[in-house]
């Protein structure tokens, strides 16, 4: 899905028809078994972290081991499913902020959410790693949607007069990203750097 910005400035998704390789649409029923497999690893690779095993994403799914190889053929390919998915739910995540929440509310979602992303990470940032080298490409483009996303929400408070101008997207991801990538960062402390960051954020005056 790609980010885009609209005349005023707000996110917009683009939701792109699945195809599988042969670039025919995928099925109907192939497509919910691959997104309720993505689903079931995004829930064991948070409770597992590296030591998910595949056998643990197919019970989890409800779904046959063979099904889980048809759609993901190697581990590192579920991983950046994964990945993607949860790249495309934050792009979801800065639209939907943008459409329901007021211009402040809406950055503090996208904040919060971010932070929410980057830590159920930690726990495989060996595999993201892996999924990196595999495909340079997908971090590139990754990082792109993210920083999208980021400055159209924060460009939406800095207009609205809430959010102090001296500071951009990239300025913003430098802020809150390393706390993405902290393994040992607690959800305590992650709470608290969110709110330092938003008190520093916001405009005073």
């Amino acid at each position: 899905m790609d980010l885009r910005a609209d005349g005023a400035g707000t996110a917009v998704a683009e939701e792109a028809t699945p195809r599988g390789d042969d670039g025919r649409p995928v099925r109907a029923d192939a497509r919910r078994n691959h997104d309720r497999l993505v689903a079931a690893a995004r829930e064991v690779f948070a409770r597992d972290g590296g030591t998910a095993s595949m056998e643990a994403v197919a019970r989890q799914a409800g779904v046959g081991i063979g099904t889980l190889y048809r759609h993901f053929p190697k581990r590192i390919d579920l991983v950046e499913a994964v990945y993607r998915n949860d790249i495309d739910e934050l792009a979801r995540l800065a639209e939907r902020s943008a459409a329901e929440l007021g211009p402040w509310d809406a950055l503090v979602a996208w904040i919060e959410g971010y932070v929410r992303y980057g830590q159920t990470k930690r726990l495989f940032l060996t595999e993201l790693r892996e999924a990196f080298e595999k495909d340079p490409e997908l971090k590139l483009t990754s990082r792109d949607q993210i920083l999208a996303a980021s400055a159209a929400t924060l460009e939406r408070a800095q207009s609205a007069g809430v959010a102090r101008t001296d500071i951009d997207g990239d300025d913003l991801m430098a802020l809150v990203g390393p706390m993405c990538t902290n393994a040992l960062l607690s959800d305590e402390q992650a709470a608290r750097l969110v709110t330092m960051v938003l008190d520093a954020l916001a405009k005073t005056g």
